[in-house]
């Protein structure tokens, strides 16, 4: 017997983001070169803005810290522990992750300013309150026209957003996996079994792989038939793997120039956990 934890997606909205995943994925924002602006806020409204080397679509950006029109930090933003929020944009969408839901929005660049509008979220309910006030103050700040900056260089660029309420957002850059590989990599899913399996390591003896096997599926994001389970000898970049917990993921697959002699020669980074099922223990 199984029991089904709740889907991070709605099967319409897996549809999307399946549809999506066909394209040619890329960490280009899509508003042309303004993506790539820093801007000087001392310069007269008629100056040309600098350009930097910072591409705002090739980097997730960690909210570090969030203080209102006062100058006080707005308790609900602030990086603590477990908490903490990150935003990308990825052609005209931005994304919010880190908090209780998937939350989602149309953005452009005009000048000095994003403009963002038709915020969308998931809806699905967390115990832990803090979570879902996380995702309510973030959509409601970053409503509207907020004017920016990029400061900094690669690899630890800062990005300074100043909201229509006033308030001020400073976020930290982290490379995107297609910024770090070089290329725009392949979107596979991969079904994880609940249990790690012992298998034939060439260095590690007794190593603990993952049992995993291809998934597929068409237009209309129905499941076709699976691959074969076969061994992972490396892990995926961002999952975590628990015991008793078999998953769906999607990954994107990117190709290592140059990889030392004992080492793959393909990475594979987590890019969404489409399902999630509680397989209990078989019992002995």
């Amino acid at each position: 017997m199984t029991i089904t934890r709740p889907l991070v997606l709605s099967a319409a909205a897996l549809s999307l983001a399946l549809l999506a995943a066909c394209a040619a994925p890329s960490h280009n924002t899509g508003n042309g070169d303004t993506a790539k602006l820093a801007h000087d806020s001392a310069a007269p409204a008629d100056a040309a803005p600098a350009t930097s080397a910072i591409d705002l679509g090739g980097y997730k950006w960690n909210l570090d810290s969030a203080t209102d029109n006062a100058g006080k930090p707005i308790a609900a933003l602030q990086r603590e522990g477990k908490y903490g929020l990150q935003l990308s944009f990825v052609k005209d969408r931005l994304g919010v992750s880190g908090g209780c839901n998937h939350v989602g929005a149309m953005y452009a660049l005009k000048g000095d300013r994003i403009e963002v509008k038709q915020f969308q979220t998931t809806l699905m309910a967390c115990q832990d309150q803090r979570l879902m006030q996380m995702d309510s103050e973030i959509s409601k700040q970053l409503e509207g026209s907020a004017k920016f900056a990029i400061e900094g260089e690669a690899p630890q660029p800062r990005l300074l957003l100043t909201t229509a309420s006033g308030s001020t957002l400073s976020l930290s850059g982290e490379p995107t996996a297609e910024t770090r590989y070089g290329s725009a990599g392949a979107t596979v899913f991969f079904e994880v079994d609940a249990q790690r399996r012992t298998c034939p390591h060439p260095l590690m003896p007794k190593h603990q792989c993952l049992w995993v096997r291809e998934r597929s599926y068409d237009a209309n994001g129905v499941s076709q038939a699976p691959g074969e389970w076969q061994f992972l000898y490396q892990d995926i970049e961002g999952y975590k793997h628990e015991a008793g917990v078999r998953n769906v993921v999607r990954v994107k697959k990117f190709d290592i120039k140059n990889p030392p002699a004992d080492a793959s020669s393909v990475a594979y980074v987590l890019d969404m956990v489409v399902e999630s099922e509680l397989v209990p223990a078989p019992k002995s």
